[in-house]
C-alpha cells in the first residue's frame, strides 16, 4: 500500500506540472481563439465570399442585359427603317396637294375635263387592339393592308369628262405615280353629242380614287 501511495505521489510532481500547465493553458488559449476570433472570422470571410460571388453574378448579368439591350436595339432601329421605307412607298415623298396638282397636269395632258372633285372620306390607322373591340364583320371588310401605323387613307370621288384612248393613257400614268393609287367604283358613259367632230365618242367618267399619306 505504502509504495502504491508513493507511485499515486509521483504522478503530480513539480516537473510534470511544469511541463503539462503550460501545454493546458496553451489549449485553452487557442480554443478561446477559435471560439471568439477564427470562427467568427471565417463565418464573416464565408459571408464576404458569398457577397462577392453574388456581386460577381450580377455583373455577368448586367453584362449579358447590357449585349441584349442592344441587340434589341439593333433590331428595333432596323423595324423602324424598315417601317419608314415602307410608308414610304405607299405614300411616297409627296402630299396630297401635290398629288391632286399632278393630277391637274395628267388631266390636261390627256384632255380629261373635271367635272366635280369631291373628298369623300379620310381613314385613320386604327391599331389592332383597337379594332377588337369593333364587331368582327365590321372589321374584315375595313381591314386594308396597305394602311400601316404612320399613314392615312384618302377616298376622293372624280367625275371627268374625255375619250375613251385618253382615259386609257391618264389611267395608265397614274399608275407610274410615287404613291399608291388605287381605282374604284369606276362607271362609264356614254355621252350623245351630235356635234363633235371626230370619230371619238365622249365618255362621262365617274370613279373614287383611294390614295394614301403620312400622319
Amino acid at each position: 500500500m505504502i509504495i502504491s501511495k508513493k507511485r499515486e505521489n509521483n504522478l503530480l510532481t513539480p516537473e510534470k506540472a511544469a511541463t503539462f500547465l503550460p501545454i493546458f493553458i496553451s489549449s485553452f488559449i487557442s480554443i478561446f481563439i477559435i471560439i471568439f476570433y477564427a470562427y467568427p472570422q471565417f463565418t464573416e470571410s464565408n459571408k464576404v465570399n458569398s457577397e462577392l460571388n453574388e456581386l460577381i453574378k450580377k455583373k455577368d448579368d448586367l453584362e449579358n442585359l447590357r449585349s441584349q439591350y442592344k441587340k434589341i436595339n439593333q433590331k428595333f432601329l432596323k423595324l423602324n427603317k424598315e417601317k419608314e421605307r415602307l410608308i414610304e412607298l405607299i405614300s411616297g415623298a409627296s402630299n396630297l396637294e401635290t398629288l391632286l396638282s399632278k393630277l391637274g397636269e395628267l388631266a390636261k395632258k390627256n384632255n380629261i375635263k373635271f367635272i366635280s372633285i369631291i373628298p369623300k372620306d379620310i381613314i385613320p390607322f386604327i391599331e389592332k387592339n383597337l379594332q377588337q373591340n369593333q364587331n368582327a364583320q365590321q372589321i374584315t371588310s375595313k381591314i386594308d393592308p396597305l394602311l400601316v401605323e404612320g399613314t392615312k387613307k384618302y377616298l376622293i370621288e372624280f367625275s371627268f369628262k374625255t375619250d375613251f384612248f385618253n382615259l386609257l393613257s391618264f389611267i395608265r400614268e397614274l399608275e407610274f405615280q410615287e404613291s399608291v393609287i388605287l381605282l374604284d367604283n369606276i362607271n362609264v358613259n356614254y355621252i350623245n353629242d351630235n356635234n363633235t367632230k371626230n370619230k371619238l365618242e365622249p365618255l362621262q367618267v365617274k370613279l373614287i380614287m383611294t390614295t394614301y399619306g403620312k400622319n
